[in-house]
């Protein structure tokens, strides 16, 4: 019933296909590696004759990459390149929000995890994304609550958290590599704190702690659309590295796909 279980990979020797995928390098015969051609052969077709889909994109990743940071920008041209001309203004949700005590960055780091459907990767958001955010969600700054620099390091953490949590899928979808060759993506995601997990429950009746927070994220197995269920734990300190969450990462139980691949682990995990 430990969190380890969300790491195939660690609970014994897997089949070759495991360790085949255990990073989120695509193998040699995936046609990303030839100059002429481009993506996962079953998308091929599909790419001739449509563009992006966007559906199930948040907008404000289509204009994340204007704010990504170059090395050749300085912070005043980075300003003046984000105002919209139709306006004069800054996207609405990287504006400082009235009474705002300090200024936040709006730079935004590109992740490593794939989209769906594009050659893109996810951006997260700036420091004043999440401000908005947090406000919108009915939070309200008191003068001993945050300071820029918690802003800083908030930041951080929440983008560690994201790149571990696609680490332990790439170690769930290891499994599926001759399947899917050239690896999943991220479809798209959604929040569900208060919505405890069947299995957060059955813990906390075992005397463990709730998690903090619940994420599922939807992810494109070449075509195939499967849900992830990650449950964030309290893990203490935080460390150099800004990690102090775990993560409890495992394939939803609505596939019997994803059943066998639980049953799978847990032997493993059993009798390794």
């Amino acid at each position: 019933m430990g969190l380890s279980a969300s790491s195939p990979a660690a609970a014994g020797q897997p089949p070759n296909a495991s360790r085949q995928h255990q990073t989120a390098a695509p193998p040699s015969e995936c046609p990303m590696h030839q100059e002429k051609m481009s993506g996962c052969p079953m998308h091929m077709k599909a790419a001739e004759h449509r563009t992006e889909n966007t559906d199930d994109v948040p907008a404000h990743q289509e204009r994340a990459y204007e704010f990504v940071a170059c090395p050749v920008k300085s912070g005043a041209s980075q300003m003046t390149d984000d105002i919209d001309p139709s306006n004069m203004m800054p996207p609405p949700n990287q504006q400082p929000s009235p009474g705002q005590p300090f200024p936040l960055s709006t730079v935004r780091e590109e992740s490593s995890i794939p989209r769906a459907h594009s050659d893109k990767k996810w951006v997260y958001p700036s420091e004043q994304m999440f401000w908005n955010a947090m406000l919108r969600k009915g939070w309200r700054w008191k003068d001993d609550d945050i300071t820029g620099e918690d802003m800083t390091n908030i930041i951080k953490i929440h983008n560690q958290n994201n790149e571990q949590a696609w680490k332990e899928i790439l170690k769930w979808e290891a499994l599926h590599a001759g399947e899917c060759p050239c690896g999943p993506s991220l479809m798209r995601f959604g929040g569900k704190a208060k919505e405890y997990s069947p299995r957060a429950r059955i813990r906390s009746w075992m005397g463990y702690e709730l998690p903090f927070d619940r994420h599922d994220w939807i992810v494109d197995r070449c075509g195939k659309e499967v849900r992830y269920v990650i449950d964030y734990y309290d893990g203490g300190a935080v460390d150099k590295n800004y990690q102090f969450t775990i993560l409890d990462v495992r394939p939803a139980f609505d596939s019997l796909s994803a059943v066998w691949d639980r049953m799978k682990v847990a032997w493993w995990r059993w009798t390794s």
